[in-house]
């Protein structure tokens, strides 16, 4: 048990686990909880009467942060700048949004006095690690308390048992067979009948697209404008970075873009199933790096790619406010000064295609002059007898010796 805090800052959602915390932590610990809470974008709705609730089960005060455009400025923007992808497929969307999350929590704790924070992230899970790594960078000798590694429940039923003889409201809708986070990247879903990875997920399942089969049958195009790597403008009119978010995940959406399905690896050392709907994000990685191919130099695009599963891999283990990650986040910011242009992208039953790109000619490394098939007085085609002689040298004296 962690030592016995005088005033406890709770991560709350509302939601039957927390609302348990809640009361459970000044039982347990005999002292105030205040509850806070982070609005990443959830949708309208998730936070509608949340201070209400939290005042009514105990809490001392309620405090609900509206994060957004940070979320989107200084979080997901700077991560789409380094192409992150875990695993092959997953855009990342609950795991950034988790050190913002964690970096208001020790904001609230700070105004409201307290000593100690508290999460609901089970003991099985990543969140646990990326709200206490951030804990530890923020103020190193902070208290944590965990409920879910600590407390003596078994599982959900003991939970709703405990909320009954207390007189803790909790939801009476029947529970979903399986969880849902959702922000302004992404939704999320795991648990429940997805923990079969043969099964597919059920389509009333998904909140954010269309079903591909169900979306139009005429496709749409959008156009993103790119300074400095950041999106800036879509179809011509310049919006803010949640406006983007927010245009996109509805356009793309629509179009049926963004479902992703895999078996991830958790940092705590076990596969997971998880699955997700990107649709902005999803239409962003591919327009940005249709530009970056206009005027990203080559051999500093090939070594921003070989950072990409390292960066990603630190986003994923919540290491968003290590040292490691803000070195990887100065030479990728570097790479993108030059991402200027725009994409023209496809977006029709599911599919995201890039069909055109520009940039400034004072940027763009892209010369037709020497790419044409044409007749050319630019590139002299006998120079590439001496280049090719010379990449084969190697390869000519190690034939060479295995034919001894």
């Amino acid at each position: 048990m962690a030592p016995k805090p005088s005033r406890v800052v709770l991560a709350y959602s509302g939601g039957l686990d927390t609302s348990v915390m809640l009361k459970w932590i000044k039982e347990t610990y005999d002292c105030p909880v205040v509850a806070y809470a982070a609005d990443v974008g959830q949708g309208a709705g998730e936070l509608d009467g949340l201070e209400e609730k939290a005042l009514a089960t105990g809490a001392e005060s309620c405090h609900i942060l509206d994060l957004r455009e940070e979320f989107a400025r200084d979080y997901i923007f700077p991560m789409l700048r380094a192409g992150a992808v875990y695993e092959g497929a997953y855009l990342l969307g609950t795991s950034i949004a988790r050190p913002l999350i964690a970096k208001g929590h020790m904001d609230v704790l700070k105004k409201t006095g307290g000593d100690a924070v508290a999460h609901g992230a089970t003991g099985k899970g990543n969140d646990q690690v990326r709200f206490e790594l951030t804990y530890a960078s923020i103020d190193p000798d902070v208290t944590i308390i965990a409920p879910w590694r600590d407390w003596d429940f078994g599982g959900r039923s003991h939970l709703i048992a405990y909320a009954e003889r207390h007189d803790i409201p909790i939801p009476v809708t029947a529970e979903k067979p399986y969880s849902m986070d959702r922000n302004l990247l992404h939704i999320s879903f795991e648990g429940g009948v997805l923990e079969d990875p043969w099964a597919e997920p059920p389509e009333d399942m998904y909140v954010l697209s269309e079903s591909p089969e169900k979306a139009p049958d005429t496709p749409e195009y959008v156009e993103i404008g790119f300074e400095g790597g950041d999106p800036v403008a879509l179809n011509g009119e310049p919006h803010s970075p949640v406006a983007m978010m927010e245009r996109l995940n509805a356009l793309a959406g629509a179009h049926g873009v963004g479902r992703v399905d895999l078996v991830e690896n958790r940092f705590v050392g076990m596969k997971s199933r998880g699955v997700y709907e990107t649709p902005a994000g999803t239409v962003l990685h591919a327009a940005r790096r249709a530009v970056e191919s206009l005027t990203m130099d080559r051999e500093v695009m090939q070594l921003r790619d070989s950072l990409i599963p390292k960066y990603a891999q630190l986003v994923y283990n919540g290491f968003w406010f290590a040292p490691e990650r803000e070195f990887l986040q100065s030479a990728i910011d570097g790479a993108a000064e030059s991402v200027c242009g725009s994409a023209r992208v496809k977006l029709y039953k599911g599919s995201c295609i890039v069909v055109g790109r520009n940039a400034p000619g004072n940027l763009s490394l892209y010369r037709s002059d020497l790419a044409t098939f044409e007749e050319d007085a630019v590139y002299y085609q006998k120079d590439a007898e001496g280049f090719i002689r010379l990449n084969a040298l190697r390869l000519r004296v190690r034939a060479q010796r295995d034919s001894q």
